[in-house]
């Protein structure tokens, strides 16, 4: 009976600190949300933590009709669907030519990928910045995507050798006796079992590309290329002046992506991520 109360409260105390740490972190995405479906008045004279009378969607026309914020929601959406598309492209046969062709130094080329975890992104920004002056590559969608799917790359091919590791190569045997080729078992057998990682991947990638701001802070200074993170700085205005309804409207729709995103595939990416824990 004892050793009962004691789990049950051991329990508690830990439903307590769980709860807690969750409106640690959701309160804030809640309240920008709720702020930005305030009037003007309400958001001047009321409380900040104040719940709005009604839903006014007025910060968010004024969001859409006053600024280039659909712009630069485009730009955004382009940038991450061709820079996860490539770090999957390169990734994938990578990692399988390292774990399952087993070419000479593998293991070596594995750890020159590793290496790229290690290498911080504000070292690379002169000389890159240098590069695409050189090029011409300022302000074009590659400026952005190339670095990404550089820096995307090695956490990509870790994943993928790490499940890899533990598809049967009797799997892959049976297959060869078959006639397939290497590609063929690439993309029948690999790819559909490895499912869960890529869809990890792609998450992951989305939520990083999507709040990229060092790269395109330092590559961008058109406002037809900027991204969404420097276009936010749009909404503060001259001497300071900030319409927060409006900005609050525009965090409120940068954000609602990758809850959406996270909230239909945190199944897989849970799954994805313990794949090749256990054998």
């Amino acid at each position: 009976m004892k050793n009962k109360t004691k789990g049950i409260t051991l329990r508690l105390i830990l439903y307590i600190i769980i709860s807690v740490f969750l409106i640690v972190q959701l309160y804030p995405i809640f309240w920008v949300i709720m702020s930005s479906l305030k009037t003007p008045d309400e958001l001047m004279s009321g409380p900040p933590y104040s719940l709005p009378n009604g839903i006014y969607i007025g910060n968010y026309i004024t969001m859409l009709t006053e600024s280039n914020m659909i712009t630069y929601f485009k730009n955004s959406t382009i940038v991450a669907i061709l820079t996860i598309a490539f770090t999957i492209l390169l990734g994938a046969p990578a990692a399988f030519a390292i774990e399952k062709l087993k070419f000479k130094r593998a293991n070596t080329v594995l750890m020159f990928f590793l290496i790229g975890i290690m290498i911080p992104i504000f070292v690379t920004l002169l000389p890159m910045f240098q590069i695409y002056n050189s090029l011409g590559l300022r302000n074009t969608y590659l400026a952005l995507i190339l670095p990404q799917v550089g820096f995307n790359l090695p956490i990509c091919i870790y994943l993928y050798t790490g499940f890899m590791k533990h598809i049967p190569n009797s799997l892959l045997e049976s297959a060869v006796l078959d006639g397939a080729s290497s590609f063929k078992i690439f993309r029948k057998i690999i790819m559909p079992m490895s499912k869960n990682i890529t869809i990890t991947i792609i998450t992951f990638n989305f939520v990083f590309v999507w709040n990229e701001f060092i790269f395109a802070n330092t590559f961008m200074t058109s406002s037809e290329k900027k991204t969404i993170p420097i276009g936010l700085n749009d909404f503060v205005g001259l001497y300071g002046f900030t319409d927060w309804g409006a900005t609050y409207a525009a965090i409120a729709a940068t954000i609602l992506p990758t809850l959406i995103l996270y909230f239909f595939l945190n199944k897989k990416v849970i799954e994805g991520m313990s794949a090749g824990a256990i054998k």
